[in-house]
């Protein structure tokens, strides 16, 4: 038999840096560098080939077109490879991972980010076991034939988690990533446990779409006690602004305001898009749960339900490239689950 063919995408990151001497920071390397720092590669059994990011990236600087970029490499690859695996910086994985989830439409093999939190050249690195375990997981098949995760995914310190469910948790920990609010796909100890009813399920006759488009004329903005209407008004009253995740108290809560419900009608009336995500990191926004929210939900604000706020950002950025002139084509599609990202039977 054939071995399993993998597609290895290097875009930067903790995992590939080394030390500037000039200023002692980490900064992105050569992928050979890499290379040469894991010889266990050849030992996978499994054919692996590299296309690189030139330059290497940190993480903080990946955005739409960089994500388009990921897209299109995987549609010009997705008939040569069984899988893809993208080594990527942690601080926007959760971005680029449900952003991928949503321009990566019927999507049938697997794609899984990974990355480390100490750079591979470190003898107490994490970054070989991520990406040695990453690749086995993007080359698995059933008896069918057929890849085992065909989803978008992020592996990290042992837990295989749906990349439009996963939040960056801990900047300092190797168990740097985890799905609050969905259960792990796989867990991998000295054999692999799947959660098999937990992995999407998708129409495996459908060829692959990519819709790499996004509208990045979206914000995110925290509710803080005591602020102020002149800073709402004007972040609401920003030219060409499509939409806000805007993250409330609870179960999508906010201050019973005269001045904040008129602000609300206003950005209603201009087509702004308004998403209402909690600020726990577990449980579901409901507004008809107590007055504090259904206030909002009376001004056309719309419910997140369990959302991730990256999943919500990335997802009104889609939404906003696909319908550019019908705000309620995008309103209608940010309450059903696209790919996963909400709790409700998937279409």
């Amino acid at each position: 038999m054939s071995k399993p063919r993998i597609l290895l995408v290097y875009t930067g990151g903790t995992i590939g840096m080394g030390i500037n001497e000039r200023t002692g920071a980490l900064e992105p390397l050569r992928f050979s560098h890499f290379l040469q720092a894991m010889p266990e590669m050849e030992l996978l059994g499994v054919e692996v080939d590299v296309i690189q990011f030139d330059p290497p990236i940190d993480s903080c600087e990946m955005d739409p077109k960089l994500w388009a970029h990921l897209a299109g490499i995987i549609r010009e690859n997705y008939d040569r490879y069984d899988g893809f695996v993208v080594l990527h910086g942690t601080d926007t994985m959760a971005y680029t991972a449900s952003a991928l989830s949503f321009m990566l439409r019927h999507l049938t093999k697997p794609v899984i980010l990974t990355g480390s939190q100490l750079p591979i050249g470190m003898l107490r690195t994490d970054g070989k076991e991520n990406v040695i375990t990453g690749i086995e997981l993007a080359a698995l098949k059933n008896a069918e034939g057929r890849a085992v995760v065909p989803e978008v995914c992020i592996y990290f310190n042992g837990s295989l988690l749906r990349g439009n469910r996963s939040t960056k948790i801990n900047a300092d920990g190797f168990e740097a990533f985890d799905s609050l609010n969905y259960p792990h796909l796989c867990d991998a100890g000295v054999e692999f446990t799947f959660h098999t009813h937990h992995i999407f399920t998708p129409d495996w006759d459908k060829p692959l779409e990519v819709n790499p488009e996004m509208d990045p004329n979206v914000l995110v903005f925290s509710l803080i006690p005591g602020i102020q209407p002149s800073l709402v008004d004007h972040l609401l009253g920003i030219p060409h602004l499509r939409g806000i995740v805007m993250r409330t108290y609870g179960s999508g809560n906010a201050p019973h305001l005269e001045w904040m419900e008129r602000l609300l009608d206003r950005a209603a009336r201009r087509n702004v898009v308004i998403v209402n995500v909690s600020q726990c990191l577990r449980g579901s926004v409901q507004m008809d749960r107590y007055e504090a929210g259904l206030h909002l939900l009376n001004k056309g604000v719309i419910s997140g339900q369990d959302c991730t706020v990256e999943a919500a950002a990335t997802k009104l950025m889609h939404l906003s490239a696909l319908y550019p002139n019908d705000v309620e084509q995008v309103r209608a599609h940010m309450t059903r689950s696209l790919a996963g990202e909400l709790t409700e039977k998937c279409p």
